[in-house]
């Protein structure tokens, strides 16, 4: 049996097998016909999205890979569930190499410069996929009142070899949302509401450790919006969120997660407020954030311990400053934030007598050009400065970063970063080190 003979017997095995396996009672024959004929008109849509010997489906205007706020993932290759929920594949295949002149850690993504060992530090090169993504878009069905979504998108930047790299969840939640009330529930794992913005560069590490914190936890979270006025809106929320401390070895077969043994979870909440400010149609942002958790480090198996808290308070600020040039900003202060990749990944001190929070502050600024539509141009720089009284001999103590990048997107599905940045990390009563940092990353989108 030939090809175009084949297709529609194809088609019609294909309705049999995601129709319901019998029309229910209050459904009539001229119904019945009515819902085959549609299921059969989707699935002759996938097949021709899908058939080598059609027309291509449309472009997806792809943004750029360096975003400014943490975005939902782009939409992609659709397909719709038995259930009825419609599933969007999406993801991107990513290489990323750099040579740094001093090591950098962890190497892969740059988070700080790793300290001399016998003299000036040895210039490295580091290639890598890790940061290739897969994800998929959930939504519906919907009804009259409730908006319904998800998301699940996995990367490989959770350890292993280097050629042979272990996935790793970055999202994984639902969202329902009620549009008359502007108010939304999300559960699951996603961003966390500190610190909500992306600096503008290539490099996947993100600058954290060096002005930029906030991670992505499991989360309840609720959000209300209101209009405040013609093109403002003010939006609050607040989530409680998974604590995750250091762990904290008792005896050998005992070993206890901090932030898990802690009597609450962490509280998390952001208002934010955008407004008209300078560029016409481009509404600025200003936020305010902030979180609250405890971790309780045992000091022996009978549960005498010790509560240490993490907390921290910052300020966003996302301001378009004419059609093709935007300025955007954090800073924050706070203790314990090593989850949320402040303090350079430093949260408590445990060499000394009883275990305390490190202290720390800092931030990031940054500007973005847009050249045209597919080249952005950005330079900026952050650091994170914890307190030197709280921290033991050798510990980091103020990591800061300058970077320039490019991006191109090519096509719609290829896009061409480059970025060059250096590195500064003080070490408490140890030498400083310094190392510069050329960085280029090629992306396949779909």
């Amino acid at each position: 049996m030939n090809r175009k003979r084949a297709l529609p017997y194809a088609l019609m095995l294909a309705g049999m097998l995601l129709a319901p396996p019998a029309a229910t009672a209050a459904e009539t024959l001229e119904e019945r016909v009515i819902r085959l004929e549609k299921e059969l008109a989707e699935l002759k849509t996938l097949v021709r999205q899908t058939t080598p010997a059609q027309a291509p489906a449309a472009a997806v205007a792809v943004p750029p890979a360096a975003q400014t706020a943490k975005p939902a993932p782009p939409t992609g290759i659709a397909v719709t569930t038995a259930s009825g929920v419609r599933a969007q594949l999406y993801g991107f295949a990513r290489f990323d190499a750099s040579y740094d002149t001093g090591q950098i850690n962890p190497g892969n993504i740059a988070l700080w410069a790793k300290p001399v060992q016998g003299g000036d530090n040895d210039g490295e090169w580091n290639l890598t996929a890790g940061a290739t993504r897969l994800g998929i878009n959930l939504s519906g069905p919907d009804s009259e009142n409730l908006k319904l979504s998800g998301n699940i998108e996995l990367d490989f930047l959770g350890g292993g070899t280097e050629n042979n790299l272990n996935p790793r969840l970055r999202h994984g939640y639902l969202k329902a949302y009620w549009p008359a009330s502007d108010f939304s529930i999300i559960a699951g794992q996603t961003w966390d509401l500190v610190s909500s913005l992306i600096p503008f560069v290539d490099d996947p590490g993100l600058m954290w450790a060096s002005g930029n914190i906030g991670m992505r936890h499991p989360q309840l979270r609720l959000t209300k919006g209101f209009s405040i006025a013609e093109q403002s809106r003010l939006e609050i929320a607040a989530a409680a969120s998974r604590s995750i401390g250091e762990s904290n070895k008792l005896t050998e077969t005992w070993i206890t997660d901090t932030g898990k043994d802690a009597a609450m979870p962490t509280v998390q909440g952001r208002i934010a407020l955008s407004a008209p400010l300078i560029a016409e149609g481009k509404p600025a942002t200003i936020a305010v954030s902030g979180h609250y958790g405890q971790e309780e480090w045992d000091s022996d198996l009978n549960n005498t311990h010790l509560t240490l808290p993490s907390w921290s308070c910052n300020l966003e600020l996302l301001l378009p400053l004419s059609s093709k040039l935007l300025l955007a900003g954090e800073y924050f202060t706070g203790s314990n934030l090593d989850d949320y990749a402040g303090g350079i990944f430093q949260g408590v001190n445990a060499k000394g007598a009883e275990p305390e929070e490190i202290r720390s502050s800092g931030g990031w600024a940054a500007l973005r050009y847009a050249y045209s539509p597919a080249v952005t141009l950005s330079i900026g720089g952050g650091i994170d400065d914890p307190e030197d009284g709280d921290l033991a001999d050798n510990a980091r103590s103020a990591n800061r970063s300058l970077f320039a990048s490019y991006v191109n997107q090519i096509t719609p599905n290829f896009i061409f970063g480059l970025q060059l940045s250096k590195w500064n990390t003080d070490y408490k009563n140890a030498p400083d080190s310094d190392a510069f940092r050329a960085q280029s990353s090629m992306t396949y989108k779909f």
